[in-house]
Order: C-alpha cells, then sequence, then structure tokens
C-alpha cells in the first residue's frame, strides 16, 4: 500500500510543479495547470491519506458525500491497478467511466465536467458533420433559460485569460479582509468577461465559464408572442436543475453558440418539436427527422400547433424590427 502511494504521488509530482499553500488544489481552483489528469492523480492521492473528496464537487454531481467517498476509493484503486498510470486527458476520462460504470450517468459525467475531461465516447455514435466541440455543463437554472431556444450554461473552466485569473486572486483577498465592496466589483468584472465564481467549500473558488447556446435546428415563439412562454417552461421542466451534454458546431450572428442538447437521454430538439413547443428552423437545419417531428405535433394538434394559424417566430421577428 505504501508503494503503491508513493506511486500516486511521483505521478502527480511529474505532472505538476508543487503548489503554493495557498494556491487552490485541484480543478475548483483558478490555475489551469490545476485541471485535468494532474488534478485527479493530486485528488487521488489526497483522499488516500485523508478519506476527504475535493471541495466544490457537490456542484457537479447528485449524490452525497458518502457515495462521492464511495467513488474515490474505486477509482484509487483503479489508478493503482493501472500500468502505466493515465497520462492523457482521454485515459483519464476512459479510468471514470469504466471504473464507475453503473452508477448515475449525472454523476459520471459531472464528475468527468469537475475535472474538465471528455471522451469520444460519450458523443452520440454517429455525429454528423461539422462538429466542433462537446461540453458537460453545470446544472442549469431557471434565470439561464431565455426562451425556448436559448439557454446560457456554464461549464468549468480550464483555460483562464490572464487578467481574469488576477481578478479572481484579487476578490479572494479582498474578501479575505472583508473588504466586500471591492470583491463584488471584481465579481462583476469576472462576470463580463464571461466567466462566474461560485465559492466553494473552504471559500476555495469555483470558475466556470459562460455559453450561451442556440438550440441548432429549431426556432421556439419569442416570450413576447403566443404562446412563447408556454415553450420556455416547457425546456425548463426538462432542463432546469440539470447537468447537460451540448454538441457545439459553430457561432452564429450573435455570437451564440449553435448546438444540439441532450439531457438525461433526451434529445431536447426532438423533445421540443415532438410536444409542439417549437417550428423546425428549416432555413437553418435541413435534418428530415425534425421536419417529421414537426408534422407529427401538428397532426396532433399538440401544444402551439393548437392555435390554428401560428405565427413563425422568424416572421414575428421581421415584423418587430420593422416597428
Amino acid at each position: 500500500m505504501g508503494n503503491a502511494l508513493r506511486l500516486l504521488q511521483r505521478c502527480f509530482e511529474q505532472q505538476q510543479p508543487p503548489a503554493k499553500p495557498q494556491e487552490p488544489l485541484g480543478p475548483h481552483g483558478v490555475t489551469p495547470a490545476t485541471v485535468g489528469v494532474s488534478a485527479l492523480a493530486r485528488d487521488l492521492f489526497n483522499f488516500d491519506i485523508s478519506s476527504q473528496v475535493p471541495d466544490g464537487l457537490s456542484h457537479y454531481v447528485v449524490s452525497s458525500k458518502k457515495a462521492q467517498a464511495n467513488w474515490y476509493a474505486k477509482l484509487s484503486a483503479a489508478w493503482k491497478q493501472t500500468h502505466p498510470p493515465p497520462s492523457t486527458p482521454a485515459e483519464a476520462a476512459r479510468l471514470i467511466i469504466q471504473t464507475l460504470k453503473g452508477h448515475k450517468k449525472t454523476d459520471v459525467e459531472g464528475l468527468l465536467q469537475f475535472y474538465g475531461l471528455s471522451l469520444p465516447e460519450a458523443l452520440p455514435e454517429t455525429l454528423p458533420d461539422g462538429t466542433k466541440q462537446q461540453l458537460l455543463t453545470a446544472p442549469v437554472v431557471y434565470r439561464d433559460i431565455s426562451d425556448g431556444d436559448t439557454i446560457n450554461v456554464y461549464v468549468a473552466a480550464t483555460t483562464i485569460p490572464q487578467d481574469v485569473r488576477l481578478a479572481v486572486e484579487e476578490r479572494a483577498r479582498a474578501r479575505a479582509i472583508r473588504n466586500f465592496t471591492h470583491a463584488d466589483a471584481l465579481q462583476k468584472t469576472i462576470q463580463a468577461a464571461g466567466f462566474r465564481i461560485k465559492d466553494g467549500q473552504s471559500n476555495r473558488p469555483i470558475l466556470e465559464k459562460k455559453y450561451r447556446i442556440r438550440l441548432r435546428g429549431i426556432d421556439a415563439p419569442e416570450t413576447a408572442m403566443s404562446y412563447g412562454k408556454e415553450a420556455k417552461e416547457a425546456l425548463a421542466k426538462m432542463v432546469q436543475g440539470k447537468s447537460l451534454r451540448v454538441v457545439l458546431y459553430g457561432v452564429d450572428q450573435y455570437e451564440r453558440h449553435v448546438g444540439d442538447v441532450f439531457c438525461d437521454g433526451i434529445f431536447i430538439q426532438e423533445a421540443m418539436l415532438r410536444g409542439g413547443h417549437a417550428w423546425h428552423y428549416v432555413a437553418y437545419d435541413r435534418r428530415p427527422e425534425f421536419q417529421m417531428w414537426e408534422s407529427e405535433a401538428r397532426k396532433a394538434r399538440r401544444g402551439l400547433w393548437a392555435s390554428n394559424n401560428p405565427q413563425k417566430p422568424w416572421e414575428w421577428r421581421r415584423e418587430s424590427r420593422n416597428g
């Protein structure tokens, strides 16, 4: 046991220089070098010594601290049995997925997101052309749902601009001396840069990057339109309080990330179309299944199709622009 612990410690030391005592540990800190494989190695080593799971993990998973400790015991044993130990993000992610097979999908994806890890195996088996990136998000809160086709999500920050990192560090110092006015001003600066900061246990900062997501291929009624509020509530019912998997394709003219959204195994665009909560946005997406799902809802007169002649959102926006 002692030899295994020393091997695990050497693995961590080779991958990352020792941090300063005041520096936050693991991916919940603000230093880019603390994410990924080295963070997992460090946290497993710390768990073997203290039986404590990392601060901030509960923000990303749904199970209890006792369950989290069970995961880390399994992961620690699996790590020691792997020769050579994981050295790349893909290998570390594969170890987590294989070791925790049978556990809640939300927990496994949350743990991966906590360490900024992802695997090609976590994507749909067949990806459409043009896929750029996959995100595993923090749980969605209601205020981040704009309408039935646009949502803000937050992802563990792995690359942090220098000015944001300095602002986070200065905010921590301001809070330490109880200068909350200055700390709040710095928080606004961090938010304006597209990041969100939360305080985990022991006041260690959790930094997350904001992505504004436009659901690809659908167009829901605007909130000011007839059925607009109902469409937003339909989306909120599916995603509120849950972590999402988002497959990104690019950025639109409004700097929103266009992507397919999945939650608990459900393809959100499909659910919105089948429920009659959105139109197939055929001008930007020609997937035939989208048209089929919309047609099914039309025939059944579900959602917005209960109206004889619902207004198209793109026409409503054009009329609004024209006064």
